[in-house]
């Protein structure tokens, strides 16, 4: 027996495969019970809880980790026997090539993962999720091009060359899509940033609208007239943005003017009317009433009020509502409107 044990095949005893065989098959019983017991536990762990990043840990584990240590097996017991120079060179080509292609996609899926999380916790989360892919897309085909550049490298390629000839057409794809990746990296910047968003009521420059839908080179814009304005993210992440959802309460100013005919004591009860008129108006906080200016055309009159909502046409309804309540009041009062106009005296000539 001992003979037979001590005999060579292909540059090992038979002994020596035995331990191999052995340390392989104990590797698969270790590992079918770590993934019986551990993934067993992890599903109850998942179970029990609502997030999502649990059941991607199981997912994972299942799907990268566990093939993994089946290699991590079959490894520990090739590299236990003695193997020819040029075997060897190839059982490391092999294992680098598998170890990078799972380290590549569970990086992929470990990044595509944690966007989308971010993304779902935000409003209109599923369109923005929609709208990534694509972007992932992209980011996976650069990680996947770094994934084969270590491997090259590992391989004995000289990729010194391949480096020099990438960043040469890096730059040339760079200068002649520059428009576009800074639109890409602009969307970028309005995902992370968020300045608006998918129904913000927003002015840029001329442009006065809603915002209908976020690109990943344009953006578009409804307009107040109903046509559909079409915007580089660019041109939107350089300009100044007036965002009318964001705001919490919005602060009103309108003057009054009456004519120079008003008397005293009127003129002086025209701000506590203003005042009356202002508080009696639902979601409108009263600030201040006064004779502001002495106009051309009369006595100007300065009122201040917020609403409490950022809403175009709640403060539009409140701002009517008081402007006819005003008409409604001066004419109990009798207190007239000026009018703009211009007064013109003519002096005669006397001739001698």
């Amino acid at each position: 027996m001992n003979d037979v044990l001590q005999q060579h095949f292909l540059g090992n005893s038979v002994q020596s495969w035995i331990i191999a065989l052995l340390m392989f098959l104990g590797g698969l019983v270790i590992i079918r019970l770590f993934r019986k017991i551990l993934l067993s536990v992890l599903k109850k762990w998942a179970d029990g809880t609502e997030g999502r990043f649990d059941d991607f840990i199981v997912e994972e584990t299942r799907r990268s980790i566990v093939p993994l240590l089946y290699y991590g097996a079959f490894y520990a017991a090739v590299n236990y026997l003695e193997i020819s120079p040029r075997a060897g060179k190839v059982l490391h080509v092999v294992s680098l090539l598998y170890l990078t292609f799972f380290a590549v996609r569970l990086l992929i899926t470990v990044l595509r993962f944690i966007l989308m999380q971010y993304l779902s916790r935000q409003e209109n989360g599923a369109e923005k999720q929609q709208q990534i892919r694509g972007v992932m897309v992209i980011v996976s085909v650069i990680i996947w091009a770094l994934g084969l550049v270590f491997l090259m490298d590992n391989w004995g390629f000289d990729v010194t060359a391949i480096i020099t000839g990438l960043g040469i057409g890096g730059i040339a794809i760079a200068l002649a899509t520059q428009q576009i990746l800074g639109d890409l990296f602009s969307y970028f910047v309005i995902l992370f940033d968020r300045p608006f968003e998918v129904g913000d009521f927003v002015i840029v420059q001329d442009k006065i609208g809603t915002i209908e839908h976020i690109g990943i080179k344009t953006t578009r814009v409804r307009s107040l007239f109903g046509e559909e304005v079409i915007c580089s993210n660019t041109d939107l992440t350089n300009s100044r943005i007036h965002n009318y959802k964001k705001m919490e309460r919005r602060r009103i100013a309108f003057k009054v003017t009456v004519t120079y005919q008003t008397p005293a004591s009127t003129s002086a009860r025209i701000a506590g009317m203003l005042k009356q008129i202002i508080e009696k108006e639902p979601n409108v906080t009263f600030d201040r009433a006064h004779l502001f200016n002495f106009s051309q055309s009369g006595l100007e009159f300065e009122c201040v009020y917020y609403v409490s909502t950022g809403d175009y046409n709640i403060y539009m309804d409140a701002q009517q509502s008081i402007n006819i309540g005003i008409i409604r009041k001066f004419e109990e009062e009798g207190v007239e409107f000026a009018i703009p106009a211009q007064n013109v005296f003519l002096q005669e000539r006397q001739t001698a």
